[in-house]
């Protein structure tokens, strides 16, 4: 598993006015760092080492140096700016490597099936994350499924996914995760309701233009 180290700092003037502003003057952004039977700590971390972990990908394993100390954890969230998209906050989670953990990966799809250019099939994706239990060390950034042989006949549950060594699903196994759908035809359009009340007689019938329009001949009887 991909490892990222990245330098914190003990976060100072928490409740302060104006303690914010200067953290995210100085380009970082406030963290916190908890779980693993110790105290939630408040720290600062930089932008570009965010950055650097986001890009890593989810599940990124994050070494961190915390005033010479060390600590592993994982990213459980990144707060962003509404208008920005600027990061405002992460949540850090201690890990161990000696322990499973659950965790949240994401599912990429591979592949064309047939059914696609055969009868214009549509891929229905509907299920793109993966809860699963592993260590630290075997925690995969995304897990990649190949629906080249999927039909129209047969979809894809969470139990169909071929998970990598050391690696339990948690999510229920029978939960849909992809299908092919077949687009529905335009239903004809209904005839007018009052064409349908009055049928034509039979003194007029056959006796209409193309825009369905009585005949003078017919119109005159």
């Amino acid at each position: 598993m991909e490892k990222v180290t990245i330098s914190a700092a003990a976060r100072e003037g928490i409740g302060v006015k104006g303690a914010l502003s200067k953290i995210r003057a100085e380009k970082k952004i406030p963290a916190v760092i908890y779980g693993g039977q110790k105290e939630p700590v408040s720290v600062t971390v930089s932008v570009k080492d965010l950055d650097k972990i986001v890009k890593a990908g989810k599940n990124t394993l994050v070494e961190m140096d915390l005033n010479g100390a060390k600590e592993l954890a994982l990213v459980k969230e990144i707060q962003y700016h509404a208008v920005t998209d600027n990061p405002i906050h992460a949540d850090f989670q201690r890990v161990s490597m000696k322990d499973k953990m659950d965790v949240v990966v994401p599912l990429k799809l591979e592949g064309t099936p047939a059914d696609v250019a055969n009868y214009g099939a549509i891929i229905e994706h509907i299920l793109r994350e993966i809860e699963v239990r592993a260590l630290v060390s075997a925690i995969p950034h995304e897990i990649v499924l190949d629906i080249t042989p999927m039909t129209i006949n047969k979809g894809l549950v969470a139990g169909d996914i071929k998970l990598p060594e050391g690696v339990e699903l948690v999510t229920d196994a029978e939960a849909p995760v992809v299908h092919l759908a077949i687009p529905k035809e335009d239903a004809p359009a209904a005839a007018p309701a009052d064409a349908a009340a009055q049928p034509e007689s039979s003194s007029t019938k056959g006796k209409k233009d193309e825009e369905g329009n009585l005949t003078k001949d017919a119109a005159k009887k």
